[in-house]
């Protein structure tokens, strides 16, 4: 019996999971998968299996035991061992009866096929299967040389209260609505000797959803995440799931070189192997194949915020680049990306009317209608503004025609939740205006876009809150507007930004951040003017070409 996570809580008082989610829950792996999955891993017959310790969290029906006792058999008969000196070589966990015996029913078949006496066949299927809940055991229990399987995947809403709340205290990776799988990865990561790996078969949604910031968090601090083999329009289960998988290898280790893969339909057992062969021998630093391609990497990306999403060979670009040059927004050239303004009112607090309140309580704003053609072409919104240069709210008794205007609309002002928080200040807007920034020339980025679409201001507009904007103390912003247009820049965007429907990006601030770019004096003389002659005619092409001089970089992959 495993000791319990919790020493002062009866875990067998909670709420067991609904055995039908338990079921729900349940995706079993093809045997090649499993075997790819081993191969990666190097859990090969040619090693002593005997004296490491493999752990499978969920075992299911056994499809991952099947393939490990036939490699454990295959390396005793190598090392002229008994398939007893086995017995404390694997440990499986399923929260089902009925999983636990056929798991150890279809061990002993493999191992009795395989020449082993029933009797001892037995016994190792006996020892290496239990039933329990792998995310409530101790630490004790889980000390494993890899961790390998296919993760539940459990909706929360299928998870009883008290229960849960012992997952997530198990577990502090799992926030928010993050899928039971999340402490899995957990638990197992946490669970690794050094050099220890684990293999894993599961959807690859943490890698970039809030819910797996947390995951990705632990990743980057502690482990080296070796391989993402992004497997989505592979049939690599028994039953149809729309699960989107991946097969993620992650090493106890320091982060070193880094595999990014992806597949097409064709990618089934033979290409899996051509895989593996490519993957454990190193020979070259990518492979396309009509199944799969791949890229390797100095290094996995170090944000943990998102990871970013594009083909393998774009992906190793961007690595590289990620390598090679300095973040968009930097101290060393005050460059700085941020948000127009929110008023919480826009009814109240945005007009086309110029002769509404006094003059100087009228801030002209850019909106996001005034960057469709590429270039600013103000339609005459203002900002009824109530803050002050110093940053205070205006004295409303010295301006008496703005005073009666927020009087007219209290209602609706003194009804939003700031004013509420803070009555004295009830016509407020939700952010304070920054005079400094009317008069700076930045560029403009509506928030959604199917390309990107750097519009310059060359001083005058304030930004409403649909509109990111950029300004630096060094750039030309001609030159970086151009740099920006490239189809490198938007390659940023487009790896880590959330897509809507059509193709439409966000051009956030978040993924506007994450844009990598040169140091402004050490661009030529000719690539600045190229850059920025192609910014003014809005010419993606020449944006691109020069901008790929100044990368380094040949060609942009797809």
């Amino acid at each position: 019996m495993a000791t319990p996570l919790f020493p002062d809580t009866d875990l067998h008082g909670l709420p067991a999971l609904p055995a039908e989610a338990v079921e729900h829950g349940e995706v079993f792996t093809r045997r090649w998968v499993v075997d790819l999955i081993l191969d990666l891993l190097g859990y090969t017959a040619d090693k002593d299996l005997c004296d490491v310790k493999l752990v499978e969290p969920a075992c299911g029906s056994g499809a991952f035991l099947v393939a490990v006792a036939s490699r454990i058999s295959a390396s005793c008969r190598a090392h002229n061992r008994p398939i007893t000196d086995a017995l404390a070589a694997v440990r499986a966990l399923d929260l089902l009866e009925r999983n636990v015996k056929q798991s150890r029913a279809v061990i002993e078949k493999q191992l009795v096929d395989e020449g082993w006496q029933a009797e001892e066949a037995q016994r190792v299927a006996a020892a290496w299967v239990e039933e329990g809940d792998y995310l409530l055991q101790s630490d004790a229990d889980h000390r494993a040389d890899y961790v390998v399987g296919n993760p539940p995947y459990i909706r929360l809403e299928d998870v009883p209260d008290h229960r849960m709340a012992a997952y997530r205290s198990a577990c502090p990776t799992m926030g928010g609505r993050a899928d039971i799988y999340v402490g899995f990865y957990e638990i197992a990561l946490q669970s690794l000797k050094p050099g220890g790996q684990l293999g894993f078969i599961c959807a690859d949604r943490w890698m970039r959803n809030q819910y797996g910031s947390r995951l990705r968090q632990l990743v980057k601090r502690r482990f080296s995440m070796d391989l993402a083999l992004v497997m989505h329009d592979v049939d690599a289960f028994d039953d149809q799931v729309s699960a989107y998988p991946a097969i993620t290898i992650i090493s106890n280790r320091s982060q070193g070189e880094a595999v990014a893969a992806d597949t097409t339909r064709a990618f089934g057992d033979t290409q899996a192997h051509d895989f593996a062969d490519w993957y454990t021998k190193g020979t070259s630093e990518s492979i396309t194949t009509p199944a799969f391609q791949a890229a390797r990497m100095p290094h996995w990306f170090p944000d943990e915020d998102s990871w970013p999403a594009a083909s393998p060979a774009r992906l190793a670009v961007l690595e590289e680049l990620t390598e090679r040059f300095r973040l968009l927004e930097d101290d060393k050239t005050g460059t700085r990306v941020g948000i127009g303004i929110a008023t919480g009112a826009d009814k109240v607090f945005l007009t086309d009317d110029d002769t509404l309140v006094e003059r100087d309580r009228l801030l002209p704003m850019a909106m996001v209608r005034d960057t469709t053609s590429g270039t600013l072409n103000w339609h005459g919104t203002y900002l009824v503004n109530p803050w002050t240069a110093e940053g205070d709210l205006v004295d409303l008794t010295a301006r008496p025609r703005l005073f009666k205007y927020f009087e007219e609309h209290g209602a609706a002002l003194r009804k939003r939740y700031i004013a509420v928080k803070q009555p004295e200040r009830w016509y407020k807007t939700i952010d304070k205006v920054d005079h400094r920034l009317t008069g700076r020339p930045k560029l403009l980025f509506p928030d959604m876009k199917l390309t990107s679409h750097p519009v310059l201001d060359e001083g005058g507009l304030y930004p409403h809150h649909n509109l990111y904007f950029i300004v630096s103390d060094v750039w030309d912003m001609r030159v970086l507007g151009g740099l920006l247009l490239s189809k490198v820049a938007e390659a940023f965007v487009e790896a880590y930004a959330v897509k809507m429907r059509g193709g439409t990006l966000r051009f956030q601030a978040q993924y506007l951040r994450k844009i990598r770019v040169p140091d402004p004096a050490a661009i030529s003389e000719s690539d600045r003017v190229a850059l920025a002659e192609a910014f003014d005619k809005r010419d993606v092409k020449a944006a691109t070409e020069a901008a790929l001089r100044v990368y380094g970089l040949a060609e942009l992959p797809d």
